[in-house]
């Protein structure tokens, strides 16, 4: 049998040498097989080799892993007398581990299967008057084996090389070879046949389309913040701030200090003007607008009187403008203070360069500021 199984092996090797369109893909369509190979006969069964025919159907159950159910029919001859008949066909039931490649036309598979074999032949029992006789048979088949599998567009091929192992009772193989012939009935026997076969694999319905990417989405502006501030663009209303500004959620700057311009007091005193409220207004509207923005209120005064008393005086100014916030709507927490730095940080000199008094620069001093704290 070696001289067989070595002919087996080089039709393979031949037939996984041709090169094929394109890489086996996976799709989870059923699909139809046919084969037509040669059986090459086990020694022991006193039969010729002979060709034989396959058809089936089959799956891939995922990537790498098919299934195939497929029926077998094979006509070996007698050697000793080829006139009697000695048919054989099966099912048999197959698992093909593939190894697939991207870009490879031809994959490698591993086959391993089990099925039923069945056998009607006939028996030459000279110089028994009945003879020649028939018997049938069945039994259970293993199968193992190698295989490659390309794919050309519609239909795909493949050529595999198979051992299949039957246990059948040997005797009538010996009633055919041995004169005289033995006893009848001495016991079950296995035979070991080699398949080398090429097939088509037909897949049944329409191929299967990959899925249609979605078209891509423009971005939105509000997942875009062109200028960096923390603001969408879809919400700023200045977009083109610079790094390093307080922004507020309009997205546009805002000023590091609310100099309440107009809200400034009579000498010596700490009450609200009547001009002044409508400043007030404005610098309450701001923080409105800016529910996130955190002020300290401060207080100055201008150069006349002590320190002391200008101390306490800018700390009652701003206490006046911090009341005025919080009694129109301004939350506490958002409000630091009221702070007083009397007459520490003038904005414009209270006297002239030849010393006499500035009263305008002293009007501006005594004043109050809303200084942004975020």
């Amino acid at each position: 049998m070696n001289k067989k199984l070595l002919c087996a092996a080089m039709l393979l090797a031949g037939l996984g040498a041709a090169h094929g369109a394109a890489a086996q893909e996976y799709d989870d369509r059923w699909y139809l097989t046919g084969s037509a190979g040669f059986n090459i006969q086990d020694n022991d069964r006193g039969t010729n080799d002979a060709p034989f025919l396959g058809l089936g159907i089959g799956k891939f159950v995922s990537p790498n892993w098919s299934v195939d159910a497929e029926l077998n029919y094979q006509n070996p001859n007698w050697d000793a007398n080829q006139d009697l008949n000695w048919s054989q066909y099966g099912i048999s039931f197959d698992a093909r581990r593939h190894f697939i490649a991207e870009g490879r036309n031809w994959n490698p598979y591993l086959l391993m299967g089990l099925g039923y074999q069945r056998e009607e032949i006939e028996l030459d029992n000279f110089p028994n008057p009945d003879s020649p006789f028939q018997e049938e048979e069945g039994a259970v088949a293993g199968k193992f084996g190698v295989g490659v599998q390309g794919n050309t567009g519609r239909v795909r091929l493949r050529a595999e090389l198979a051992y299949r192992a039957v246990a059948l009772d040997d005797t009538r193989a010996q009633l055919m070879n041995d004169d005289p012939p033995p006893e009848r009935n001495d016991g079950e026997d296995w035979f070991g046949d080699v398949l080398a076969s090429v097939g088509v694999v037909i897949p049944l319905g329409p191929e299967p389309t990959a899925p249609v990417a979605p078209a891509p989405v423009a971005p939105s502006c509000a997942d875009m913040d062109s200028d960096g501030d923390g603001v969408n663009d879809c919400d700023d209303k200045c977009p083109g701030s610079q790094a390093g500004q307080t922004i507020g959620p309009d997205g546009c700057p805002v000023p590091v200090s609310i100099d309440l311009k107009g809200v400034n007091f009579d000498f010596d005193k700490s009450t609200l003007r009547p001009d002044a409220v409508s400043i007030l207004n404005e610098a309450i509207e701001i923080l409105k607008r800016y529910p996130e923005l955190k002020v300290e209120v401060a207080g100055h005064t201008d150069s006349k009187g002590t320190d002391a008393y200008n101390q306490s005086l800018s700390e009652r100014r701003a206490t006046a403008v911090y009341d005025y916030l919080t009694g129109n709507g301004i939350d506490a927490s958002r409000l630091v203070g009221p702070n007083g730095y009397g007459e520490s940080r003038p904005i414009a000199p209270n006297t002239n360069d030849d010393g006499s008094d500035n009263p305008d620069g002293r009007a501006r001093n005594r004043r109050t500021e809303l200084n942004v704290q975020n």
